[in-house]
């Protein structure tokens, strides 16, 4: 009897993220990969322009990112989600996101 196979890693992406090609995730991946890059190179000059030490962790630091990298990631996301021709993807990831953001916000506010 012929071993039956699972599908692999790209396979399965293609299936969660209801895409239409093995193409089409490698330029998801490459999106992916593109924003965290970049992200990179431009994290640090952002913590020294506002005068944060980058070199240990600390509250100032976290709060400073998820303020302006985490957005800053979100869109860059969008920028090179065009630029690969994948920006309808990347833009129901981004609404996906914007709403639990706003239901986490409003569950605490109803608290």
């Amino acid at each position: 009897m012929p071993k039956e196979s699972k599908p692999g890693f790209l396979e399965r992406l293609k299936v969660k993220w209801k895409l239409k090609s093995l193409w089409q995730v490698v330029l998801v991946l490459l999106v992916f990969s593109c924003t965290g890059f970049t992200i990179l190179l431009v994290k640090k000059p952002i913590f020294n322009f506002l005068g944060v030490d980058t070199s240990g962790g600390g509250f100032i630091k976290t709060v400073i990112y998820l303020l302006l990298v985490l957005p800053l990631y979100q869109i860059f996301l969008l920028v090179y989600g065009f630029l690969f021709g994948q920006f309808s993807f990347f833009w129901e990831k981004e609404k996906q996101f914007i709403r639990r953001m706003g239901r986490l916000f409003s569950q605490k506010a109803k608290k």
